[in-house]
């Protein structure tokens, strides 16, 4: 049987190979073109083998056999190749470049080779919402470079490449907006995150139209590179992307091909490292060794051009004008040039002609803190001296001192500290173009190369420096610029006001979209540091390489800077004179001092009022504090110390609020955005304290230049210190990024107005929250923010309710209205309910009464509880228990009861006595009666009766009877003790007299 078995497995195979050997002989021989060669996988010893791979499989036979290949370390010098026949470097020929043992990607007109585009779709979908998906957002790419989503989805440019040794990686970005998140990081073959630090895997944000260069080094093997993005609250028209192009990656072992150069580029001689871009006017195609030139005369191309384009006819938006300097006459010409290169034709059917120069206009005054000598231009004004632009330069008058600024107005010639460009979103410099003009009364926008160039304005600020008398201040405010402008425009314009603090990282301070009416914005320099301010337009971010909506301009009326350290003076202000007799120079005031206008000499301010920077000296530079606050030492702020009195009618409280703690957090939300990212809202709230315990707000992705330590001191330049912050929070879970993050820090608050159960103060409304006990009222902090935004001119307001709630801890609850679940509705206006047991009073003796225990043994216990609900915290604790002997409570009882029993006995022997006394005097009354009845003849009974036409008066005795009181009968038992045993009777005579018993 097994034998059996055998002989047809034998049967089979060879009948198998009869076949092969019969396909085989059907098959041509393999040639070159129908195969290359690839190195095996690095075996333990450091070796690999060459093995040839046809391009199709099976189409020929007769490939060639394996042979040992160089070392697995191997690799040529840049501008050679590896010849894989021949196994030996090879120069590159013209019109190719190689890195050697690199790779580069510098044409982006489609999605390379090993790139990918993965969205993740969002799962933190609202509840009840379908789940949304990020299907249409990717990189895309524009030619030159990658563009990133705009969009809150997560989107990951992917490559996998495989190093033979230790290399490096390095590309060009552009990142100039924190709405989105940009992150690189790196993953190894088993899908575990390589070791990086923080500053390479957060991407630092750039200026807009710069390109900054990243690299980062990486380990042999298998390195798979992540770029990702993932927007955090989207604007309408949505985040600026971010631009990727030039992306190098050094440390393969060989590169078996040269790289042709992309069009626009070429390389002249074999052995090129790289390609050079085509001068203007000419172009070329894909894998030139040289360029080849346009027609000049109706065509045109701008360096590196692939071809050349059509002139078209020259229009309004082709040229600009310029003011030239001032003569000695003090006129200036007005000069029209076209924009270089002039890529438009003059003379034929619908041009528009250059407009004629040397028109003569009145020249502009000088500026504030200038002055014109003579010389046809503005000069500085020495130091010591000022002037308004139209006088000569003049000292200060004593116990006043210049003021240091700059003061911009009238825009003749761009000023020396300031600087104008143009920047191409994909070609970094515009060529030639200047990316601002004078204009007289006015700076504007210029013209560009395209629609989406970045237009630059920037003034640097070495530092400031502030007035003498102030110069001892550790206040919040060193310096402000204020500048006024407007914007026209028809597309999707948008102006950025940006600065860069100690040459760091630039951020955006404002921006303001489409068109803008006439207005003015401040910004308060809270720091001494140098500071470049930037101005950058853009007429639109969608893609363009034409110039359609050149009419779209920004106009910049006067820009000033106060206290700058380089400054000209354009006045003089007080200042505080020595106490010497014979001083006469300006000397510094202390902290908290104002300036008495009279005497010149430093006045502290009265205590609780704070010092306005910037007021006129005098007084009423003192403000006072709100109700509930005081000032600092300094008198630069008012404050909150935690305690707090209210006091209605005969009843006062007073509330320690310090068990709250310093700083108080809520992490309000979630919130969903249109493509369902959830986030949440983080507040910090620092409710008592001063300067050293504000709240701190940071970015963890857009401040990379510091370390934890001054970022949680808010030192960093997107760092927020002040009573209330908020931040913007992604947490991690769901968005592929790998720890939650922090963005969008904002002030919230950074003055106290005060603390009261009104309310109502300073114009701001308290919300009415729900009551839930009208024994202890709410007491309202009021905060506002004087830092104008676009959408809040007037700043922010804050109010923190703080609620006696017994069933919290001390810490306690933070809430919003059930209304504006953000913490607002308007994002102006901010209320948040704070309810605590720390909140409560503080306990008194109306807090608790007196409980009496029953006697036993002849002793009593007094206890002491607190009235529920309780609704006080600390102050005085209830008292101790107390045991008294009861024994005095019931000799108090006895006394009580024998004084009761012995006055009822009085009471009952009274009555008894009165009413035996009656009885007598009823007795002797009846008999008195009787005998007096015999003494006198009685007649008839007609004849005693009164007869008719008699009078009462006419009565010969009348006897009257007076019912004794009670002091009477008391005299008539004193008098029957002196020994008298007769009563009186009194009989009256017939003149109205009448018979009285007593």
């Amino acid at each position: 049987m097994r034998s059996s078995a055998w002989f047809v497995a034998k049967c089979a195979l060879i009948l198998c190979t009869l076949q092969l050997i019969d396909g085989a002989k059907g098959q041509r021989q393999c040639s070159e073109n129908d195969y290359y060669y690839e190195y095996t996988e690095c075996d333990s010893t450091g070796s690999r083998w060459r093995v040839a791979i046809p391009q199709s499989p099976g189409a020929c036979t007769g490939l060639p056999e394996p042979v040992r290949g160089t070392e697995c370390t191997f690799s040529c010098k840049a501008g050679e190749f590896l010849e894989m026949l021949s196994q030996e470097c090879t120069q590159c020929a013209a019109g190719s470049y190689s890195l050697g043992s690199g790779i580069r990607f510098d044409q982006w007109d489609a999605m390379p080779a090993g790139f990918s585009s993965l969205a993740t779709s969002l799962e933190n979908s609202p509840p009840g919402d379908e789940k949304l998906t990020c299907n249409s957002s990717s990189w895309v790419p524009q030619g030159n470079y990658l563009e990133s989503n705009r969009d809150e989805c997560t989107v990951s440019l992917i490559y996998a490449v495989h190093l033979k040794k230790q290399g490096s990686i390095s590309f060009a970005y552009q990142y100039p907006d924190s709405n989105l998140l940009f992150e690189f990081f790196i993953q190894n073959d088993q899908c575990q995150e390589m070791d990086q630090s923080a500053d390479t895997k957060w991407l630092k944000l750039t200026n807009h139209g710069d390109w900054e260069n990243h690299t980062v080094s990486l380990k042999s093997g298998t390195n798979i590179l992540y770029w990702r993005t993932g927007g955090v609250l989207m604007r309408s028209k949505g985040a600026k992307p971010v631009l990727l192009k030039n992306i190098q990656i050094e440390g393969v072992a060989y590169t078996s091909e040269c790289f042709p150069c992309i069009p626009g580029t070429f390389s002249r001689v074999p052995g090129s490292t790289t390609c050079d871009p085509c001068p203007q006017n000419t172009y070329s195609g894909h894998g030139a060794s040289s360029c080849t030139p346009c027609n000049t005369t109706t065509q045109y191309a701008a360096e590196g051009s692939a071809l050349c384009k059509d002139k078209p006819p020259c229009s309004r938006k082709d040229y600009f004008q310029f003011h030239t300097a001032c003569d000695q006459e003090g006129k200036t010409q007005i000069i029209y040039k076209w924009i270089e290169p002039q890529i438009c034709l003059e003379g034929v059917t619908g041009a528009e002609s250059l407009p004629p120069s040397g028109k003569r206009e009145p020249c502009p005054p000088c500026n504030p803190g200038f002055y014109n000598n003579d010389t046809a231009t503005c000069s500085p004004c020495p130091p010591g001296t000022y002037s308004d632009g139209m006088k000569p330069c003049t000292l200060c008058p004593a116990g006043t001192e210049p003021t240091l600024g700059y003061e911009y107005k009238w825009w003749n010639v761009l000023p020396p500290n300031m600087k104008t460009s143009c920047f191409n979103v994909g070609n970094s410099k515009c060529d030639n173009m200047n990316g601002w003009e004078v204009a007289g009364d006015h700076i504007q926008s210029g013209a560009g190369s395209s629609d989406n160039d970045y237009l630059i304005l920037n003034i640097h600020i070495p530092g400031f420096k502030l007035p003498t008398s102030m110069s001892s201040h550790a206040g919040t405010e060193f310096g402000r610029i204020t500048f006024e402008f407007e914007t026209v425009c028809v597309a999707d314009c948008e102006l950025y006001f940006m600065m860069d603090v100690n040459r760091k990282s630039t951020t955006v301070v404002e921006s303001w979209e489409r068109t803008k009416t006439r207005m003015t914005y401040t910004h308060v320099m809270t720091k001494n540091a140098s500071v470049s301010y930037t101005w950058a337009f853009q007429r639109t971010n969608q893609p363009s390489d034409a110039r359609r909506f050149v009419n779209d301009v920004v106009r910049i009326y006067s820009i000033s800077v106060s206290n700058a350290m380089d400054g000209v003076s354009s006045g003089c202000r007080a200042c505080a004179l020595s106490t010497q007799p014979t001083g006469s120079m300006c000397v510094p005031c202390p902290p908290g001092h104002y300036i008495d206008a009279h005497t010149s000499q430093c006045t502290e301010c009265p205590q609780n009022t704070y010092l306005v920077p910037h007021a006129t000296p005098g007084p009423d530079a003192c403000k006072p504090c709100g109700p509930g606050s005081k000032s600092d030492k300094d008198h630069s702020l008012c404050y909150s110390d935690c305690h707090f009195t209210h006091a209605e009618g005969n009843v006062t409280l007073t509330y320690d609020f310090s068990l709250l703690g310093s700083v108080g957090s809520l992490l309000n939300g979630p919130s969903f955005t249109s493509k369902g990212t959830k986030y949440f809202h983080h507040f910090n709230i620092s409710l008592c304290g001063g300067k050293d315990q504000l709240a701190v707000c940071t970015d963890n992705v857009t401040d990379l230049s510091i370390n934890d330590a001054q970022r949680e001191k808010g030192e960093g330049a997107n760092a927020v210190k002040t009573f209330i912050c908020q931040s913007t929070v992604i947490p991690a879970t769901g968005r592929g990024f790998h720890t939650a993050l922090a963005s969008q820090s904002i002030n919230l608050a950074d003055t106290f107005l005060g603390a009261t159960v009104d309310s109502t103060l300073d114009g701001i409304m308290a919300e009415l929250y729900p009551q839930t006990s009208k024994k202890v009222p709410d007491v309202n902090f009021y905060y506002i923010s004087l830092e104008a935004t676009s959408s809040c001119e007037s700043g922010r307001s804050t109010v923190v309710t703080l609620r006696c709630n017994p069933e919290k801890s001390t810490k306690g609850e933070l809430s919003v209205p059930s209304r504006c679940p953000a913490g607002t509705c308007d994002g102006c206006t901010f209320a948040f309910l704070w309810e605590s047991s720390g909140a409560c009073p503080t306990c008194t003796e109306r807090d608790y009464h007196q409980i009496e225990g029953a006697c036993k043994g002849g002793k009593q216990d007094l206890l002491y509880v607190w009235t529920e609900p309780k609704l006080c915290m600390g102050g005085m604790a209830l008292p101790e228990k107390k045991t008294l002997p009861c024994a005095g409570m019931e000799f108090w009882f006895r006394l009580g009861g024998a004084i009761g029993a012995f006055t009822a006995v009085l009471l009952v022997s009274l009555t008894c006595y009165f009413w035996k006394k009656n009885k007598r005097l009823a007795y002797k009354y009846s008999r008195l009666v009787m005998s007096a009845n015999k003494e006198c003849d009685m007649p008839g009974a007609d004849s005693c009766a009164m007869m008719e036409g008699e009078n009462e008066g006419d009565m010969e005795d009348e006897v009257v009877y007076t019912k004794p009181s009670l002091l009477g009968k008391l005299k008539a038992i004193a008098s029957k003790g002196n020994g008298e045993k007769y009563e009186h009777v009194q009989l009256n005579s017939s003149q109205s007299k009448a018979l009285v018993w007593s």
